[in-house]
């Protein structure tokens, strides 16, 4: 894949930079999804590099989480665009302060813009919002943009805080020694959800291979009504942690897994980006741009339709 869609001035000294300043302004998933690419510049570069992540206050859970970034600095206003401008504004003296060498723009809006402007690094990239490439792959290529070539994804993750995943679990329900197998009805649109019997019946179908095996919910409020008619019919297969754990819990939960099943869904990218074998379930969201990747992973679309991707 060329980057004729990137736009960037590569870093080409001799020496690696000294600082790094990467910015992502998205939605929990699109964040996570750069991740493992940066966990890979992270292992490549020298321990004195610093790493710095710019994103949403609403989205800043799992990043501050994560040994990866030297400091996490967030921004308000929701997804109001002249909000979050006004909040960069207050921001951007300490920004300043620390003279990044490098930015790389994993958003490219008109926030990220005006930081980066206003930074004047000296190698830059910022990211493609066009193409129908992957995320990932587009996320991959903005760093190698800016002069860090042959980046890969690395799901080596080192957790700041130590949760007791294992005392939460077993205080619902995991019995210490069966397999946990994500289901995860969590897709945000009518036009995302597979019908909640399908999940009970593959559960069911999953029992006759492994019996060994306990289903896990994660996630919010949003899928409580599913969540409790799956746990109703699976009863002591399911473990139920709706509404028990912040993003940083979930993810780190995660980490325990062995499969995850899952609708178009911030808690997907989470679990591919973890390395976890992974299947997405799409329906009219553009599978080209929000695919898993890697060979772990494999997702159902609706791009054979006449209809497919259609995004309605």
């Amino acid at each position: 894949m060329t980057n004729s869609y990137i736009k960037s001035k590569p870093w080409t000294r001799n020496q690696p930079p000294k600082r790094i300043l990467a910015i992502r302004l998205q939605a929990m998933g699109d964040t996570v999804i750069t991740l493992p690419y940066l966990q890979y510049l992270r292992n490549k570069l020298p321990a004195n590099t610093v790493i710095d992540f710019l994103t949403r206050e609403e989205v800043d859970s799992i990043p501050k989480n994560l040994e990866l970034f030297n400091h996490v600095f967030s921004i308000g206003g929701g997804r109001n665009e002249k909000k979050q401008l006004l909040y960069a504004t207050w921001l951007l003296p300490k920004l300043l302060l620390n003279h990044y060498d490098v930015v790389i723009d994993l958003q490219n809006n008109k926030v990220s813009n005006l930081v980066r402007h206003i930074l004047q690094p000296s190698a830059w990239s910022s990211f493609d919002r066009t193409s129908s490439h992957a995320a990932g792959e587009r996320t991959l290529r903005t760093i190698e943009a800016a002069g860090f070539i042959d980046c890969k994804a690395d799901s080596s993750f080192t957790l700041k805080i130590k949760n007791d995943e294992t005392a939460l679990l077993k205080k619902n329900g995991w019995n210490g020694v069966s397999q946990l197998v994500v289901l995860n009805p969590a897709g945000a649109f009518e036009s995302r959800n597979w019908p909640i019997d399908n999940y009970i019946k593959f559960a069911e179908l999953w029992l006759e291979q492994f019996p060994d095996t306990q289903f896990l919910l994660l996630g919010t409020s949003f899928i409580e009504k599913k969540s409790s008619y799956l746990k109703k019919i699976l009863n002591g297969h399911l473990i139920n942690l709706v509404n028990k754990t912040s993003p940083a819990e979930a993810f780190s939960i995660l980490q325990k897994t062995s499969f995850v099943l899952s609708e178009d869904s911030g808690l997907m990218h989470m679990s591919w980006v973890s390395g976890i074998p992974t299947i997405a379930l799409f329906g009219s969201t553009r599978s080209d741009w929000a695919r898993p990747l890697g060979s772990y992973t494999f997702f159902f679309d609706s791009s054979d339709l006449s209809c497919g991707n259609c995004m309605h």
